[in-house]
């Protein structure tokens, strides 16, 4: 997925090689070497010097006006892109299916820069127009891809660097373009893939934001044909041709009720902005009883109605309630539809019950997809991991993947309350059981959980005489409330977690042996976010969005030296500390670009010696002003300069920048490699004290 730098000069003799007609795998990724190949077959000129000349003014006008949604909902991003990328040497390119470029945002320079190999709006770079580069690569693959300097395959684009991924629709998975971040080869970061991810994932929750908006009005439209009386089969479909309600009646149609069965495919011919041709509707569909919905000259979607079959005249109401569906598509209900749960986790790659859980991390992908192949089976299952690392995330997916998915999902912290009190929450309590206890009793969590699935969590921490009381129900199926003797029968899915090495617990007699095989027949464990460095600026995007709404602050963007200080961190407290510091960040900040000064200071200054170049923390190499190769004098004369200036500014990083004439994102890199982030606090600490 990531380039290596460091493996140019390698590269380089490669795609010489290549030129030769040698083609040595050895020295390149498969990704560049599929590539490669593909642009052999496509007998794509290797000495290409730019792409190829752009469209005309009109042609690119009439291109944006057939994707004027995706530009639409990709203009908030784009500006966020022009003030974040500003004085970074790069810029963001937003393409189309084809890969024709649509808009350019970002740094100036860059912009011009990019010119020379007509990097442009207007110009098509597709891997047969212009070999091995992000936006053809991604569009050729599907997935996030980074291409650095001579993994391109014209020369003329080696001096650069670019990382694309696809912009996927939220609900069928079909490529609607592309985002790029590009620069010349010194500007290039691991952190770029993660930013172009990031950014399509924004996109693709606005898109997803807008069709559940046009589904819940589609619904208000529709209601007059849902009546309990009607004895048509009636089907709802949106303006993409996925099938939103039925009233049920569909099924006394024997073509419609196939098709139903199989899983309701979509049915492309209702995207047409007119009524359908009899040609392109599927042959179970009459023309004459397709409606189209319209709303401000926009087709939102259509009903499509069926003649009830011979001897078929039953009254009912047919499909769920209306108002169920209407608050399907708000996203109110608990749970959405198995069929748009499925349709979700294509676009995102992920299994059902799992879309929400980023999981760009191989450790966390096969986390993921052992929880989801265990779902699918009746058994305990054991969640392992430290604290705040997404265990209870990880137990919804379960859940809502699993066969009891209709049924509640019930969480009690066995950690969190006294051991007289967990046994009333758990088992409940009849009235006058105790002294306090609530007129009419109280019904206990195992009963609450009856039919779905219990969440037991911080099970290492339930009392040891307790145990055996959870290993009787879990064996029996049956309770006892408090101060009652009447036997209640309770079913559940049970999936428990820890962060405790439970073995361990039984070695010491803290934990009953009996129990622990009983709940930890299956297991699942979950890296620590330090584990998964690569899903950290997508949950950290995901976090801003989140909280901008919630807050009603308006769209807030992440500075790239902001990411680099949070990829530096080392998250003891994993996402849910992540997700604290996103919400305070968001809360705080006055602008839509929330940069690293927005962080508290002595967390910056924690981690500003680890934030410095690609070799890592500034410990690694020789002290700062130590004697050593050529330029040693040089990077003492830069350090004293920083250390003056830090001095004079009290500290303040944007002053700092602004002096020394770089780029704030620049400054971080400094500071780190010197390490300097004690000398910041000190600088501003002294400030405090005058």
């Amino acid at each position: 997925m990531f380039s290596n730098p460091d493996n140019d000069a390698l590269v380089r003799t490669a795609w010489q090689s290549l030129l030769r007609g040698e083609l040595d795998t050895s020295t390149r990724r498969p990704i560049i070497d599929g590539s490669w190949r593909r642009c052999l077959d496509l007998k794509v000129d290797p000495g290409l010097a730019a792409g190829r000349d752009p469209i005309g003014a009109d042609r690119l006008a009439a291109l944006r006006r057939v994707n004027a949604e995706l530009l639409d909902m990709a203009a908030p991003v784009l500006v966020d892109a022009h003030a974040m990328l500003a004085g970074t040497g790069t810029m963001l390119a937003l393409a189309d299916t084809r890969g024709t470029i649509l808009k350019l945002e970002g740094d100036n320079g860059t912009i011009d820069r990019a010119d020379s190999i007509r990097l442009v709006p207007g110009v098509n770079w597709r891997e047969d127009e212009c070999g091995t580069n992000a936006i053809g690569t991604a569009l050729a693959i599907g997935e996030p891809v980074q291409i650095h300097s001579s993994e391109h395959y014209c020369e003329g684009i080696q001096r650069w660097t670019c990382a694309a991924t696809v912009i996927r629709h939220p609900l069928d998975g079909e490529v609607l373009g592309v985002v790029d971040v590009s620069g010349l080869s010194g500007s290039y970061s691991r952190h770029s893939l993660a930013l172009v991810v990031t950014t399509a994932n924004r996109i693709a929750a606005r898109i997803a934001e807008r069709e559940m908006e046009l589904r819940f009005r589609l619904l208000e439209h529709a209601l007059p044909w849902f009546a309990s009386t009607r004895e048509d089969g009636v089907v709802v479909f949106d303006r993409r041709g996925h099938p939103v309600k039925t009233n049920g009646r569909e099924r006394d149609h024997a073509a419609a009720s196939d098709w139903w069965r199989l899983g309701g495919r979509r049915v492309g011919a209702l995207c047409f902005a007119g009524a359908p041709g009899d040609a392109a509707l599927p042959a179970w569909i009459d023309p004459a009883r397709v409606r189209p919905v319209m709303e401000n000259g926009e087709r939102i979607g259509s009903i499509v109605t069926f003649a009830p079959a011979a001897g078929t005249r039953r009254a009912g109401t047919g499909g769920a309630d209306w108002r169920e569906a209407a608050a399907l598509c708000r996203g109110e209900a608990a749970q959405p539809p198995a069929s748009a749960r499925r349709a979700i986790a294509a676009a995102s790659a992920m299994p059902p019950g799992f879309e929400h859980v980023v999981a760009h991390d191989p450790a966390m992908r096969e986390a993921v997809a052992r929880a989801s192949q265990l779902a699918a089976a009746h058994v305990p299952v054991l969640l392992l991991g430290e604290t705040g690392a997404g265990k209870e995330e990880f137990a919804r997916g379960i859940h809502r993947a699993s066969a009891v998915a209709a049924g509640p999902f019930v969480a009690v912290n066995c950690g969190g309350l006294s051991r007289d009190l967990l046994t009333s929450e758990l088992f409940g309590y009849a009235e006058g059981a105790f002294t306090g206890a609530r007129r009419g009793g109280m019904v206990g969590k195992f009963e609450a959980a009856n039919g779905g699935t219990l969440f037991l969590d911080e099970l290492g921490e339930l009392p040891l005489d307790l145990q055996p009381h959870l290993l009787r129900v879990l064996e029996c199926g049956e309770i006892h409330r408090l101060g009652e003797t009447q036997t209640r029968k309770v079913s559940f899915r049970l999936v428990a977690a820890t962060h405790r090495d439970l073995r361990a617990e039984v070695a010491a007699g803290r934990f009953r042996m009996d129990l622990f095989y009983r709940v930890a027949v299956t297991s699942v464990r979950i890296p620590p976010l330090r584990a998964r460095r690569a899903d950290l600026h997508a949950l950290a995007g995901l976090f801003a969005d989140r909280f901008a709404r919630e807050h009603g602050t308006g769209p807030r963007t992440l500075a790239p030296a902001l990411l680099d200080l949070l990829a530096a961190h080392d998250w003891p407290g994993n996402v849910r500390e992540l997700r604290n510091m996103i919400e305070g960040l968001v809360l705080m900040s006055d602008g839509p670009v929330i940069d690293a000064d927005a962080l508290p200071p002595d967390w910056r200054a924690e981690a500003l010696p680890l934030s410095g170049a690609a070799g890592g923390p500034a410990s690694a190499g020789p002290a700062p002003g130590a004697p050593g190769p050529d330029g040693a004098s040089l990077d003492l004369a830069e350090r004293r300069q920083i250390e003056a200036v830090l001095l004079t500014t009290r500290g303040n990083l944007a002053r700092a920048a602004r002096e020394l004439g770089i780029a704030k994102s620049t400054l971080y890199v400094k500071l780190g490699r010197h390490g300097l982030g004690a000398r910041v606090a000190a600088a501003r600490e002294g400030e405090d004290g005058q």
